[in-house]
């Protein structure tokens, strides 16, 4: 989804929403292996709100869950907010391995994900440079993700 800036409150209430290029088709090819779950900083949404502008989207189809401040009590940037969804899924946290994160910021996806033992792919498009970046898988459009999971395996 695109965040945008200029827009308060809800996603779901916003008068348009708008997906990232790529998305749909990433998510389409992904779900027909893999179970997708959003992880969102949204602070004031619930799980049913961010359903909500998902499917206004079209990409609720793709997504089997939503975790978020609301359902969690913790919001994102943190590996305990990581390890909180590995036990939310029933998987132990030291199984979070089979867990993948796709994010477009280090400091609240990829580098807590990491903390918490996930695999990542850091959704870079406009090639931020980072010490350290650069041991990172990452892609610059969506429509690369389906190839950088497979790599991961």
């Amino acid at each position: 989804m695109v965040d945008l800036p200029d827009q308060q409150g809800k996603m779901c209430d916003w008068p348009e929403v708008f997906t990232v290029e790529g998305a749909i088709e990433a998510l389409q090819e992904l779900s027909k292996r893999y179970q997708i779950y959003v992880a969102t900083n949204a602070e004031d949404s619930t799980e049913s709100d961010i359903h909500k502008a998902f499917h206004r989207a079209g990409l609720a189809t793709f997504i089997s869950g939503y975790f978020c401040k609301a359902n969690l009590g913790i919001g994102k940037g943190s590996a305990e907010f990581f390890c909180k969804i590995a036990q939310e899924l029933g998987e132990s946290t030291e199984s979070t391995e089979s867990m993948l994160m796709v994010g477009d910021t280090l400091d609240k996806d990829i580098n807590p994900a990491i903390e918490a033992g996930l695999k990542v792919v850091w959704f870079n498009p406009h090639h931020t440079l980072v010490e350290g970046g650069q041991d990172i898988p990452q892609i610059d459009t969506l429509y690369e993700l389906p190839n950088a999971v497979k790599k991961l395996q």
